[in-house]
């Protein structure tokens, strides 16, 4: 995500959470609130009906999305519960703060999208948080407690869905008349029109 927001015009600009947009010297600020998923283990049931065919499709087009951003996607790892990996990313927004959550979002796509790795192992688990520069200790002991965290995690996955998020990527822009909401994969142009309309309405 963030290779894409790089081809953004410089007039937009964007860290973890804030845009800022200034005109004349005056700075509107515009909240990003991202929903993501490590992978969906309901998408192939409840979105393709169990199509095989379907599901060819759409991987298809994820494959070609991925050549375009220098991404081999490789889509044979295991279909599993990602809810402790939702529990260590998390973790890592409370604790260690939103790069460290980037760097363990980043490790456990690359993990799972082209290695083929399970979502959700305590080796999988465990390199991702390595990967955040997490000490080992506090990442072993976090990773090994299945309850630490998770209560918070099911909390704010059951707050989504009652939003009415129900696939991802879900991402809303906040906007000073209006807010704008991307679903799913989308083109780079389509994330540049979104904010090219935060920053017009700015004014």
């Amino acid at each position: 995500m963030s290779e894409r927001f790089k081809q953004v015009p410089s007039e937009a600009y964007t860290n973890i959470v804030d845009l800022g947009f200034e005109f004349m010297r005056m700075v509107y600020e515009s909240q990003l609130s991202f929903t993501l998923d490590i992978i969906c283990p309901w998408y192939k049931r409840a979105k393709y009906n169990d199509s095989e065919e379907k599901m060819q499709k759409y991987t298809t087009l994820m494959a070609a999305y991925g050549k375009d951003a220098g991404i081999d996607f490789n889509f044979q790892g295991t279909v599993a519960n990602t809810i402790d990996a939702h529990r260590l990313i998390q973790y890592c927004q409370e604790t260690k703060g939103p790069e460290a959550s980037n760097k363990v979002v980043d490790s456990l796509y690359a993990q799972y999208f082209t290695a083929a790795a399970h979502p959700s192992s305590y080796d999988t688990l465990l390199k991702a948080a390595l990967d955040a520069s997490i000490p080992q200790p506090d990442a072993e002991a976090f990773i090994s407690d299945e309850f630490e965290g998770l209560a918070e995690t099911r909390m704010l996955i059951r707050e989504q869905a009652s939003n009415g998020v129900d696939s991802v990527a879900y991402i809303v822009i906040e906007g000073k008349r209006r807010d704008f909401t991307l679903e799913g994969a989308k083109e780079v142009a389509e994330y540049v029109k979104a904010l090219e309309g935060v920053a017009k309405e700015a004014y």
